[in-house]
C-alpha cells in the first residue's frame, strides 16, 4: 500500500491544441483525484492553471509523465504539498515580549537579569517559576525507530520531532524542543540528557529502537527528578487501553476473563502488555516472530522474560494461529498484512481487533470487518484511531502542572480511563470506541485525571488551584 499525497501542477494549456479536459482524463488515468483548480493566467491562446491533485505517491511519476507527453501541455512547476509545508522547518522560537529600548534590555538581559540568576543560585526551585522551565519539554530521539521507516538517522528525524512540538503547543499550549542525537550509545543518550535536564520541566523519549529503549528509559527514571516518558510505549499502551476499555463495554466482555492476543513485542507491545497486566488482565498471549512468549523458555531481551513469566498461563505454543483460536481481543503493532480472515473466523464471537500496524495494518479494514465486532486502526481515514496524540499532550501537561516526579503507572491508568470516558456512554458504538485527537476534552480530562493520581501516589510537588478546589 503507498501513501497518500497531494501535489500541485503548474501548467500552461495551449487552447488551439489542447483542452482543460484532456488534462483532467489524464489525471485520472493515472489514478490522480483533482480537489482544487486555480487560473494563474487566463490569455487569449495559452491558459496557466495550478491543479491541485491527491495521488499515491506511487501514482505521481505517472501523472507527469502522461501529462509531459500530451501535445498542447507544458508543464511549468510540480510542488509537492507535504515538502512545502515544511520548508525551513515547522516551528520557532518567539519572545514573549518585545524589546524597544534600553530600559527593556537591561530587564530581560543584563544587568537585570543577574538579580535573577542570583535568586535561582540560592533557591534553584524558583527556575520553575522565574524560567520556561516549568512549560517546557525535550522531545528526544536518535533517529533509530523513526514511524515505519527504521533506523534512518538524527537529521531525518528531525521533522517528525518537530510535528511533534507542534501538536504539544497547539493541543497543550507545552513548549516543546526537538533534540536529535548523533548517537545511538545508550549511556551517552542518558548522559546527554541528563546534562540538558535543567532547562525542561520533562523529557518525551521518541523513536529510540528497542531494546535500548527500555534501558534508557529506566535509568532516566530513576536518575532525573523530572517526568520521562517514552511515547512509542506509554502513549501507544495508554491509548489502546482505553479504546479497548470502551470496546469492552461495547461487547460486553471483562478485562479480566478476556483472552488478549499481542502481536508485535517491541516497545509498544512490551508496554501494552504490561499495562493490560496492570489493569487486571489474566489472560494475555504476546506473539512476536519466535512466537509466543513462554515461561519454560529462556529469552536475551529481558522485557520479554518477564512478560513470559506474567503471560501465556496454559504455556500455548506455537504461533499467531495456534493462540487466536478463541481469542476475544486481538492488539496488533507489528507489520501489515500478518492476519488473515481465517484467522479471523477462529475468535470467539463478538470480538475486537486492534490492527494498529501503520501505514499497513496487519490486514486491510475492508477485508476484516465482515468478520469483527469492533475493529480500530492507526489510520486517520477509518472510525477508531488509536493514535498516541490523544495522551502526550494531556499526561504531560498534567505533569508540569503538578510538578510531578515521573509518570507513574497510576497516572498512566488514570489517563487511559481518562480518554475513554470522553465517550459519552449514550454515543458510545462499534464505530465510536476512542474520541478524536481534535476533542478539545481530552487534554484537559487527561490533564485532570494525570494530576489527582499523581497527588495520589505523592508523585506531585505542586496541587495546581483548580484542582485544590475540586478537591476540597
Amino acid at each position: 500500500m503507498s501513501i497518500a499525497t497531494t501535489m500541485i501542477i503548474r501548467l500552461e494549456i495551449r487552447k488551439s491544441v489542447a483542452s482543460f479536459g484532456d488534462v483532467a482524463s489524464g489525471i485520472a488515468a493515472a489514478g490522480g483525484d483533482i480537489v482544487a483548480i486555480d487560473v494563474i493566467r487566463a490569455g487569449k491562446d495559452v491558459t496557466t492553471r495550478d491543479i491541485t491533485v491527491n495521488v499515491q505517491d506511487a501514482a505521481n511519476g505517472d501523472i507527469i509523465s502522461i501529462l509531459s507527453k500530451m501535445p498542447g501541455i507544458k508543464i511549468i512547476n510540480v510542488s509537492d504539498r507535504t515538502f512545502l509545508a515544511h520548508l525551513g522547518g515547522k516551528i520557532e522560537i518567539t519572545p514573549k515580549m518585545p524589546i524597544k529600548n534600553r530600559e527593556d534590555l537591561s530587564l530581560v538581559y543584563t544587568p537585570g537579569v543577574a538579580r535573577v540568576c542570583t535568586a535561582i543560585a540560592e533557591d534553584p526551585r524558583k527556575a520553575y517559576s522565574l524560567t520556561m522551565k516549568r512549560n517546557t519539554v525535550a522531545v528526544v530521539s536518535d533517529g533509530t525507530a523513526v514511524l515505519g521507516l527504521g533506523d534512518i538517522g538524527p537529521e531525518a528525524a528531525m521533522p517528525v520531532m518537530e510535528g511533534k512540538a507542534m501538536l504539544f503547543k497547539q493541543l497543550a499550549n507545552i513548549d516543546a524542543f526537538p533534540l536529535c542525537l548523533n548517537t545511538k550509545d545508550p549511556d551517552e543518550i542518558i548522559n546527554i540528557v541528563k546534562a540538558v535536564s535543567p532547562g525542561f520541566g520533562g523529557i518525551n523519549l521518541e523513536d529510540i529502537s528497542s531494546p535500548r529503549c527500555f534501558e534508557i528509559e529506566r535509568r532516566l527514571v530513576e536518575e532525573l527528578d523530572i517526568p520521562v516518558f517514552h511515547d512509542d510505549q506509554h502513549g501507544t499502551s495508554v491509548v489502546a487501553f482505553a479504546g479497548l476499555l470502551n470496546a469492552l463495554k461495547v461487547v460486553n466482555k471483562s478485562i479480566e476473563n478476556a483472552r488478549i492476543v499481542v502481536v508485535g513485542i517491541g516497545a509498544a507491545g512490551v508496554s501494552i502488555c504490561n499495562l493490560l497486566l496492570a489493569a487486571g488482565a489474566r489472560y494475555i498471549y504476546a506473539v512476536d516472530r519466535e512466537g509466543v512468549l513462554r515461561k519454560d523458555l529462556q529469552y536475551d531481551n529481558p522485557e520479554w522474560q518477564k512478560l513470559a513469566a506474567a503471560t501465556n498461563p496454559e504455556g500455548i505454543e506455537g504461533g499467531i494461529t495456534e493462540v487466536i483460536r478463541g481469542a476475544d481481543v486481538f492488539i496488533g503493532v507489528s507489520r501489515g498484512g500478518i492476519l488473515t480472515v481465517d484467522h479471523l473466523k477462529s475468535m470467539a464471537s463478538d470480538n475486537i481487533v486492534f490492527a494498529m500496524a501503520n501505514p499497513t495494518p496487519e490486514i486491510e479494514p475492508d477485508l476484516a470487518e465482515p468478520f469483527v465486532r469492533v475493529l480500530a486502526t492507526g489510520r486517520s481515514d477509518y472510525p477508531n484511531q488509536i493514535n498516541n496524540v490523544l495522551c502526550f499532550p494531556g499526561i504531560f501537561r498534567g505533569a508540569l502542572d503538578c510538578r510531578a516526579r515521573t509518570v507513574n503507572l497510576e497516572m498512566k491508568l488514570a489517563a487511559a480511563k481518562a480518554i475513554a470516558s470522553v465517550v459519552h456512554p449514550d454515543e458510545l458504538n462499534e464505530q465510536y470506541i476512542i474520541p478524536s485527537i481534535f476533542n478539545e476534552k481530552v487534554v484537559e480530562q487527561v490533564r485532570l485525571a494525570v494530576i489527582q493520581a499523581a497527588i495520589s501516589t505523592d508523585a506531585a510537588r505542586r496541587i495546581p488551584k483548580d484542582v485544590a478546589a475540586i478537591t476540597e
